[in-house]
């Protein structure tokens, strides 16, 4: 891997992301525009909206960064773009870099965004700062990031790239503890959960919401989420296609 190569490939997404608004209004105003709706909902019970709206800040970020960076890696290799940059001086780690810094800088920019409407704009009651919420929704935004990259390596279509997110997505939101405790669930799903890199999203966010301090849980939870990001980007290098079949 060189910095220079990495580097040439973000530009490069960034650029193209530039001239694609549609797309960067569903990375910065649908998360918004949820946790708006989620107040309204819950507009008679600030507790509920409290304890809800915290975990959805994470969740929110990663399912539309999963969706984006999947469906954009795709059309990378069905145009035909990605066989051309692997057939230059270009490795698949200075590619996957290139797209994880591109689309961790939007990540950047959409967690600070959903954060601050959360914190500013909706009055969510938390006891830790809003930094550790922020640290917490980005780095599920990265996972979502990390999660698309590789998913799309396996995906002919973008049809088919959708219907990945009942396997890969859904699951998680039902067992990271959103609906009920993870320790109240079948012990089967207990286990589960446990290797679920959301469950430590969401337990992280609670941490925040419910101590003043980090805690050793928040601290493990966000290094957890972040190892699993780092984890998921390596898998995607490993797997990453020049072409669909």
């Amino acid at each position: 891997m060189k910095l220079s190569r990495t580097l040439a490939t973000t530009r490069r997404v960034l650029r193209q992301l530039s001239h694609d608004p549609r797309t960067v209004a569903l990375l910065l105003l649908v998360p918004v525009l949820l946790l708006v709706l989620l107040y309204f909902v819950f507009d008679a019970d600030r507790r509920a909206f409290d304890g809800i709206g915290a975990s959805l800040l994470g969740i929110f970020p990663l399912v539309t960064m999963f969706l984006v960076t999947s469906i954009a890696t795709l059309r990378e290799r069905t145009s035909g773009t990605l066989e051309r940059l692997l057939s230059m001086p270009l490795g698949k780690g200075d590619l996957i870099a290139g797209y994880a810094l591109a689309f961790g800088v939007l990540a950047v920019v959409q967690a600070s965004v959903a954060t601050a409407v959360a914190v500013w704009l909706l009055d969510l009651d938390f006891a830790g700062s809003p930094w550790l919420l922020l640290l917490v929704a980005l780095l599920d935004a990265i996972l979502g990031t990390a999660l698309g990259l590789f998913v799309s390596a396996f995906a002919a279509s973008e049809f088919q790239v959708v219907q990945f997110m009942p396997a890969v997505i859904f699951p998680q939101i039902l067992l990271c503890g959103l609906f009920a405790p993870r320790e109240t669930m079948q012990p089967v799903l207990e286990y589960v959960s446990d290797v679920l890199p959301m469950s430590y999203a969401v337990e992280g966010m609670n941490e925040v919401l419910q101590h003043s301090d980090p805690t050793g849980d928040f601290v493990r939870d966000a290094t957890i989420v972040g190892g699993s990001a780092l984890l998921v980007l390596c898998l995607g290098a490993a797997t990453l296609r020049r072409r669909t079949a």
